[in-house]
């Protein structure tokens, strides 16, 4: 049995040789590289670290789009028992040298020039940055800048002084080293750093390959397009499709991701709710624009799609003339789903907020079954995960194998097993308190058991925001933020499940004054201010700059003001004057739909 990553790398790389592995889509074409040319280049990325000065447990950081460098650095980091530290490319400069800092990170490894001006901001504030490696040639002169190339030739010409080094070292590692750490948003606003070790990526792996029917095989196609920095991809695609053999051509972006399905034709796709939605929505768009009887006909297809998918999920039996129905309406229908898709996907997860059961019928139909499964980075992706012949929509499935699921007295779901990370980097007071005596992770999600054991998310014990595309947001770092500014009062980010974060916010009457004033505009009627036309223009350039200190996906695209203030006695404040969020969004509910009406 396979203890470490490493292991896995060498066993598929002496199996499959010079078959296909992974490649990728740059500016229209396809890069490749076989099993072996991949091992090839992760063994000189592995040793070229090796020879600027990283060693077994030494911080490697990524800040790179998916691309085939992404998995040679991650390979090559792992296999000399470095640590690899991943880094979304959305997160602003400060942000990347909080981590970068935090982590200590020796060695930068980054993807273009914009994410190079990131790198040597970090540097300036981060002694323990040695070196930044670019992908994209050398960019601006610097004697910490050296390019990927440069990486790979000091890794060939370790190889030479000593061709058994990366092998003696990738064998070196422990089943409890470190493997790397992922940063997740904190409540307080600052990221942790979730300790991931070689036992925690191998117990998922064989978890996910204790499931039967599998879920995949060698002769399996993927084009993912999910960031290989979210621990899901990363797990999930990236770690778990090496094992199984299967060949990933990551798609060029997420624009070009239908024509890269076409192309490749996958048979197995990660996604996120939200990618299932536009899919959705896309089609039910195009049938508002035919005419009459055709948008009869699909309705007519939709609802025998529905009742067919309702039987296969209650395992029941089909009526002959109902299988008659289907069989038109798959041809007339959902035939045509597949073929957008490729023509040949099997399943499809949709893992990271909730799927409308609509939407997952249309999938089961046209022979898509959409797979829902639930988990966190503090325990490398999935814990539940519905099996492909056993499922009931609207949960995320039972435990994996060899993981417990027990529900606190609030109903806080609790887990435990060998996926559970080691806790957070430098931060024991935070790791003690997400841990049970008994040594449960503490989700901070509320869910129940149905009848069968299959989990049910029912709501967030933390506050932490997942918008429909799958992305976590910590809300009060944002807050705190807007609430930096005197002109707020009151600040309450909106986003659970939608696409874009929004925001319910009070002024305080007293700045707006102020503001006013200098402004030359007319004051006597404090309450009339958040009605004129100029002041709101104000108020939009106030909102404008807090959002220029925020990661794209996390600023506040629309906002409304709430003239009353926030009270006790409307339930909306704690005797504390803490914010209820739920009863403030349960009151104003009407408003806050009212950001997402246009919103398809």
């Amino acid at each position: 049995m396979k203890t470490t990553i490493n292991q896995v790398f060498r066993n598929r790389v002496a199996k499959y040789n010079n078959r296909l592995a992974v490649e990728k889509k740059r500016n229209g074409r396809w890069e490749s590289a076989s099993w072996t040319q991949y091992y090839d280049s992760a063994r000189s990325v592995g040793l070229g670290l090796l020879a600027l000065g990283v060693k077994k447990g030494d911080r490697v950081a990524l800040l790179s789009e998916n691309r085939l460098e992404w998995l040679y650095t991650d390979m090559g980091a792992l296999g000399i028992g470095a640590c690899l530290v991943p880094i979304y490319t959305t997160l602003t400069a400060d942000e990347v040298a909080y981590i970068v800092g935090n982590a200590e990170v020796k060695i930068l490894v980054v993807e273009d020039s914009v994410q190079v001006e990131k790198a040597l901001y970090a540097a300036e504030q981060c002694p323990a940055l040695k070196t930044i490696v670019a992908m994209d040639g050398n960019g601006p002169k610097n004697d910490k800048l050296i390019s990927f190339s440069e990486l790979m030739q000091l890794g060939s010409k370790a190889r030479k002084n000593d061709p058994e080094a990366f092998e003696k070292l990738a064998g070196a590692v422990a089943p409890e080293d470190l493997a790397t750490i992922v940063y997740t948003s904190g409540t307080t606003g600052l990221p942790k750093g979730a300790m991931i070790t070689h036992k925690n990526i191998m117990a998922v792996i064989d978890s996910l390959d204790r499931i039967k029917p599998e879920f995949a095989h060698d002769a399996d196609q993927a084009v993912p397009f999910l960031p290989l920095s979210h621990v899901f991809e990363r797990a999930a695609g990236h770690f778990y499709g090496m094992y199984k053999g299967i060949t990933s051509s990551y798609a060029e972006s997420v624009n070009t991701v239908l024509e890269d399905f076409g192309e490749k034709r996958p048979t197995i796709i990660l996604a996120v709710p939200r990618v299932c939605e536009k899919v959705y929505q896309k089609i039910l768009m195009q049938v508002e624009q035919q005419p009459a009887w055709r948008r009869k006909i699909f309705y007519w297809g939709h609802a025998i799609g529905a009742r067919i998918s309702t039987l296969r999920e209650e395992k029941k039996p089909i009526p002959a003339l109902l299988k008659l129905k289907y069989r038109l309406a798959y041809n007339l229908i959902f035939k045509k789903l597949q073929e957008a898709l490729g023509g040949r996907v099997r399943w499809m997860t949709a893992s990271g907020a909730p799927t409308a059961r609509d939407i997952v019928l249309f999938f089961n139909a046209a022979g898509i079954q959409v797979v829902e499964g639930y988990g966190m980075t503090e325990c490398f992706a999935p814990a539940t995960m519905s099996n492909l012949a056993d499922y009931r929509i609207g949960t995320v499935g039972r435990p994996l194998p060899g993981v417990e699921i027990k529900l606190d007295e609030d109903g806080e779901i609790l887990i435990r097993g060998d996926n559970v990370f080691k806790g957070y980097w430098k931060m024991p007071e935070e790791t003690a308190e997400t841990f049970t005596e008994d040594g449960f992770l503490r989700s901070g999600d509320i869910g129940s058991f149905d009848d069968a054991g299959f989990l049910m998310i029912t709501d967030r014990k933390k506050n932490l925001i997942i918008t429909s595309g799958g992305k976590n947001i910590a809300p009060q770092k944002i807050e705190n933020l807007f609430l930096s500014d005197p002109l707020f009062t009151h600040f309450i980010v909106i986003g659970e499940r939608r696409k874009f974060l929004s925001a319910l916010l009070t002024i305080n009457l007293e700045q707006a004054e102020v503001i006013a004033q200098k402004r030359g505009i007319d004051c006597s009627d404090l309450d009339g201010l958040l009605d004129n036309p100029v002041f709101m223009r104000i108020i939009d350039e106030h909102v404008a700059e807090r959002n220029s200190h925020l990661a794209r996906f996390e600023t506040i695209k629309r906002y409304r003001i709430i003239k009353n203030e926030f009270s006790q006695e409307a339930g909306e404040l704690t005797p504390s004057l803490k914010i209820k969020r739920n009863v403030i969004q349960e009151n104003y509910t009407d408003l806050i739909e009212s950001m997402y009406a246009d919103v398809n």
